[in-house]
């Protein structure tokens, strides 16, 4: 038995997959109307909408071809009913031609915006590459996968951030969001990310690495006034695995809990002590600024996943969030990229495709002897 609602998802994707053939329906069945019904019906909507459908699905010269067939068969039947040579017929015969020769011209600007939304496209990617680089797939014992998906795929970035460093201290990583959106929070992703790579491998103690963020952050903060220079903070997890050993180090300010995966089994590694967002130096009168080191346990083949609120934060129809911990629970994973590929393909099943918020995940495996030596 089907699930409700699958009908309806395969008529639409076969809808999709057969749309480029939608102008020679409206032509063949425009014509076969006009035909067969009374002389003073006309199909003329039918031959209009064949070359503007061509015009938005099609290449240039299926678009010349709608227009041409549109206007022949408007023609044809214009002559099998005595129609051409009143005025009403030439009024009719001249609406097709005109729209069939707007559709050409909308087809053109359409190809030439497509090609600046694609180059836009590549400049932002480059850009993303150069500030949130892919990190290693391995780093010793550590197996390391990312995945980064915006809610404006035109974008291809905004305002989550990664990073992952190997370390005299062992692997640190870094996941954030900052608070805010456009240009001013590329920005501090950049400042983020770039303080990050330095801290990281000078800084003993994740707290350190969070206090030099703090400081870079509200100096950037600074720089800006008004409403943003409020609401420009960044929330962030800092994990420090060490080299060697079963446990890890988490400081949590202010974001999501991360996951832990062993055995089948997903738990929230949960802050044992809250902690205000990077950038929030200005409330420290509210306690809670700096946070506590949380030391959780790390074992081979358990999986540490660091992920943004576009994850928690998606939504079905009915308005019911994704839950991470309980869709991940009993379920086991050949390695961190087949965990996110099937996350990702679950969050999609779960908001029908409507990503409404841009997301970040990381997911690093700690392999055990027997898997290195495999």
């Amino acid at each position: 038995m089907r699930a409700p609602g699958t009908e309806r998802t395969t008529v639409g994707r076969w809808c999709l997959r057969h749309l480029q053939w939608m102008p020679a329906f409206l032509l063949v069945g425009g014509a076969a109307l006009d035909y067969n019904t009374p002389p003073h019906f006309s199909a003329e909507a039918f031959y209009t909408a064949a070359p503007m459908s061509a015009a938005a699905l099609l290449s240039l010269r299926a678009t010349i071809l709608a227009a041409l067939g549109a206007c022949a068969a408007d023609t044809a039947l214009l002559i099998h009913f005595g129609f051409l040579g009143d005025s009403g017929g030439r009024s009719e015969l001249a609406t097709v031609a005109t729209v069939s020769a707007f559709a050409i011209v909308v087809n053109r600007l359409m190809y030439y915006s497509d090609v600046r939304l694609q180059s836009a496209r590549r400049v932002a990617l480059a850009v993303q590459r150069a500030v949130l680089p892919q990190p290693p797939a391995s780093i010793g014992p550590l197996r390391i996968a990312v995945r980064y998906q915006s809610a404006v795929r035109e974008a291809q970035i905004g305002g989550d951030l990664y990073g992952v460093q190997d370390t005299p201290y062992g692997v640190r990583c870094l996941v954030g969001d900052v608070r805010g959106k456009g240009m001013d929070a590329v920005k501090a992703v950049d400042v983020a990310v770039g303080v990050f790579r330095e801290a990281a491998d000078d800084e003993p103690a994740i707290t350190a690495i969070a206090a030099r963020l703090e400081r870079a952050l509200r100096r950037e903060a600074d720089r800006r006034a008004g409403v943003e220079r409020t609401e420009g903070f960044v929330t962030s997890v800092l994990a420090g695995i060490p080299h060697s050993g079963d446990e890890l180090q988490l400081l949590n300010r202010g974001h999501p809990a991360p996951l832990l995966l062993h055995g089948g089994r997903a738990r929230y590694a949960e802050p044992s002590e809250p902690a205000l967002p990077l950038a929030l130096a200005d409330l420290a009168d509210l306690g809670g600024v700096e946070g506590r080191t949380d030391t959780v346990p790390f074992p081979p083949g358990a999986t540490l996943l660091l992920y943004t609120d576009g994850l928690t934060e998606a939504r079905d129809r009915a308005g019911v969030f994704y839950d991470p911990g309980a869709r991940l629970s009993g379920q086991e994973f050949s390695g961190p990229d087949a965990l996110l590929d099937a996350l990702l393909a679950d969050v999609g099943r779960h908001t029908g495709g409507r990503i409404t918020d841009d997301l970040v995940l990381l997911a690093i495996t700690r392999d055990g002897p027997e898997d290195e030596v495999a």
